[in-house]
């Protein structure tokens, strides 16, 4: 095997990793900050508050995000099954 073609698997599974992480904890992020915001300026220092709306936020977008996921998997599956010969050869 070539180092490119190890070297563009590679980067090809981070990018894929990278996607999937700032689908899921982007939201969470944005709702935390927001919930963050709002403590702050009712003074409210409860540290719980936050941890449910950010775990419903974080389902959610699995939920929704969750077919385009295995998609990406399954394509990028396919992409290394079907070319087996090519990357070993």
């Amino acid at each position: 095997m070539l180092i490119e073609n190890t070297l563009a698997l590679y980067g090809s599974a981070f990018w894929l990793i990278i996607k999937f992480v700032t689908v899921i904890v982007g939201p969470a992020l944005i709702v935390g900050l927001i919930i963050s915001v709002f403590q702050a300026a009712t003074q409210i220092n409860e540290q719980t508050l936050s941890f449910l709306p950010r775990l419903i936020v974080s389902l959610l977008a699995l939920m929704y995000f969750g077919p385009w996921m295995v998609t990406q998997i399954l394509d990028e599956f396919n992409y290394l099954f079907m070319n087996i010969p090519i990357l070993i050869g």
